[in-house]
């Protein structure tokens, strides 16, 4: 940028975008200077390299801005903690099992935790039976990144939002039906002239038969 852009020739085009043509540095540099603007390289690897007469402060403040607003509106997956326990009844457990549910719509990962206490050490399969039965449960709504394992006396899985769009179903093209008079109006106008047809034939007959 400025005094720093070392090429003996360079292609500039000026803060509205038009071309000026290929000249020496110093020459474009004194046309930036000029305006209280910068001469910035963006195309250092073409031949001549590209250099643009810009204000580079407000450049860098536009870039920015820009930045924070895609990072605004980007979801940040954030790792949500759903705890269960050994003898989890029925109803508390649907209860959690719904806000797994809930979160990995949201977007979510769910970590999914059971901590045993004294005895229950002993019965570690009853543990992972119930994150098993959730892991069956959340089906293709999730994604399973782990496996029930053990740290310490606390078992637990991980699980992240499923990849597979929803809703495409009902979203198909529709196909249009005939009404059903149209489709059966061809049918009846056979019979009409197979009628009419026979009714000719038969008058012609008559005359034959009447000469």
């Amino acid at each position: 940028m400025n005094e720093r852009i070392r090429a003996r020739e360079i292609r500039v085009i000026d803060a509205e975008g038009n071309q000026l043509g290929i000249m020496p540095p110093y020459e474009a540099l004194k046309k930036a200077r000029e305006s209280n603007f910068d001469l910035v390289e963006i195309s250092p690897n073409a031949v001549p390299p590209v250099c643009r007469i810009m204000d580079y402060g407000k450049f860098l403040y536009e870039q920015e801005k820009k930045d924070r607003a895609a990072k605004k509106h980007q979801k940040q997956i954030v790792l949500k903690e759903v705890k269960f326990s050994v003898n989890v009844d029925e109803h508390d457990y649907v209860t959690k099992r719904n806000h797994v549910l809930r979160f990995l719509a949201e977007g979510d990962k769910v970590k999914a935790s059971l901590r045993f206490r004294g005895r229950e050490m002993a019965h570690q399969n009853l543990g992972r039976n119930v994150l098993e039965r959730l892991i069956k449960e959340v089906g293709d709504k999730g994604i399973v990144e782990f496996r029930p394992r053990m740290e310490g006396n606390t078992m637990h899985a991980i699980l992240a939002p499923s990849k597979q769009t929803t809703g495409g179903g009902s979203g198909g093209s529709k196909k249009t039906e005939k009404p059903p008079q149209q489709q059966s109006a061809q049918p009846q106008q056979q019979p009409q002239q197979q009628q009419q047809h026979q009714s000719a034939a038969e008058s012609a007959a008559g005359k034959q038969t009447g000469t």
